[in-house]
């Protein structure tokens, strides 16, 4: 992909970067030979962003031709904004105070380059910055007010401002980013589209193990794409991908949403995309969902403050309650008793104004089918933990802390299950779903749509192996085949 700096004089551009093209703001505007170029990554290094300026319009004509800038509009708006400045400085209060909190004056302002800055111990800040306002040069106001430091403003560097001594570095930093994307992936042939991984290898609780990771690497490769494993300090990067696939486990207030708003947002397919994961991450509206859509589910209360003391009396004991974004098990708890449900019914109500409760339907397996763009990919009976009413014991730490699986062909699955799991995931998208479901008294019961199902080797793969990474990436390949052709998917 071809890189483009555009300034706004030339002259005043003093690096040189393997690789990189410079040209200046009014040519990229008014000369034919930008408009016609196809695939550029355009880095935007004018002196202002103010609306209608030479640097407003670079970004603004730069995503009409397809080109990839940076920053986008949407960042060059999130500067300007106070509140979306008081919110990142929110969000990183407390790396915020931890990092100023050795300067003695009540105002400091720290240069980003790139995602970096000249002094190491501001690095990670400057990190964290460049991955929510995505500028390459970015110059960030900080004052001190009663003890504890704000960000206060967010402003483009221009070019001709940045330091002599300064230089040196930002030539290293710039060729570093330039250059990360070919230093990082080796490939024997040029992929036609490249995909991020979102994964974490050091979380127990990833929907997917390395072995899994490794097979939908090679799975993506035969299909002529090119899969790299990120990390959520990577989210400055994702615009130089066609796709993402998230494989950490997802959640609202959390950077795996962040990434897949601004995966869509800079036109990649995404799974799990952003809709997926804000409906599966609260189970107060999959249980209304499921409720308007006639899907048999346990006997299910949302539970608020007024009509708490009903429970018991509706669902009987023992009953179990779960809070909206509960995952992995955590979160759901089962009361025996009145004085349980008091108990953790008020616990539940402190963090949130509604939670679910539901009846206790006991099985010894739970069913989970995998579902990827509304076609079956597995079937797993998941079977409870030794001891335990969850198929994750999370009080226990050993061997048994989770129940035993069986995976059987799809085709063997009762088709009632396989039916009703196709008719819930549609409730939601056409993403890659885990439906879990139980069995009891002739009927199947729903218990959750998971938009992040675990695929790991060796365990959802024993039966279609090495198919089943490959069917997951054909997926993908067709909608960005799909959307490259201006079709929506």
């Amino acid at each position: 992909m071809p890189i483009l700096i555009v300034v706004n004089n030339v002259k005043e551009w003093p690096f040189q970067i393997p690789g990189v093209s410079v040209v200046d703001a009014w040519s990229y505007l008014t000369q034919p030979e930008y408009a016609t170029m196809r695939a550029v990554k355009l880095f935007n290094l004018c002196k202002s962003y103010r609306y209608q300026s030479a640097g407003y319009y670079v970004t603004l004509l730069a995503m009409a031709r397809g080109h990839k800038p940076l920053p986008s509009i949407t960042t060059i708006q999130d500067m300007k904004s106070q509140t979306m400045v008081r919110f990142v400085s929110d969000d990183l209060d407390e790396m915020i105070q931890q990092t100023l909190a050795p300067i003695h004056s009540d105002e400091f302002t720290l240069s980003v380059y790139f995602g970096h800055n000249l002094a190491a111990r501001y690095d990670r800040l400057a990190l964290h910055l460049f991955n929510l306002f995505q500028a390459p040069l970015i110059r960030a106001e900080f004052a001190k007010a009663n003890g504890r430091w704000q960000l206060k403003s967010m402003s483009p560097i221009p070019v001709g401002d940045i330091p002599d001594a300064h230089q040196p570095f930002v030539i290293r930093v710039a060729t570093e980013y330039f250059a990360g994307r070919r230093k990082s992936v080796r490939k024997r042939v040029t992929p036609k589209y490249d995909m991020a991984i979102l994964f974490n290898p050091e979380d127990d609780m990833s929907p997917s193990n390395q072995g899994a990771i490794d097979k939908f690497i090679k799975a993506a490769a035969n299909l002529g794409i090119g899969a790299e494993v990120v990390g959520r300090d990577d989210y400055a990067r994702i615009a130089e991908f066609d796709a993402l696939f998230i494989r950490e486990t997802t959640q609202v207030n959390h950077h795996t949403y962040r990434f897949a708003r601004r995966a869509a947002t800079e036109g990649l397919v995404v799974i799990d995309d952003a809709e997926s994961i804000l409906k599966c991450a609260n189970k107060v509206y999959m249980a209304e969902v499921l409720s308007c859509s006639k899907v048999l589910t346990p006997k299910t209360m949302i539970v608020h403050s007024d009509n708490v003391e009903s429970v018991g009396a509706t669902l009987g004991f023992p009953c179990v309650l779960k809070q909206p974004d509960s995952a992995f098990s955590a979160g759901v708890v089962k009361v025996r008793n009145e004085a349980e449900l008091a108990e953790r019914t008020e616990e539940f109500l402190a963090r949130t104004e509604l939670m679910i409760a539901q009846e206790f339907l006991p099985t010894t397996f739970d069913w989970r089918i995998g579902i990827c763009d509304g076609k079956p990919l597995f079937a797993c009976k998941y079977h409870m933990a030794q001891g335990h009413w969850q198929i994750v014991n999370h009080a226990d730490a050993g061997d048994d802390r989770y129940g035993l699986f069986e995976t059987i062909p799809v085709e063997l699955a009762p088709k009632n299950v396989v039916r009703t799991a196709l008719k819930a995931a549609a409730l939601i998208g056409n993403g890659l779903y885990g439906v879990d479901i139980k069995q009891a008294n002739g009927k199947c019961y729903v218990i959750e749509i998971n938009d992040n199902p675990n695929i790991d080797a060796g365990i959802e793969d024993q039966v279609l192996k090495d198919e089943m990474y490959r069917r997951i990436m054909e997926v993908f390949l067709q909608r960005i085949e799909l959307r490259k052709a201006g079709i929506e998917t």
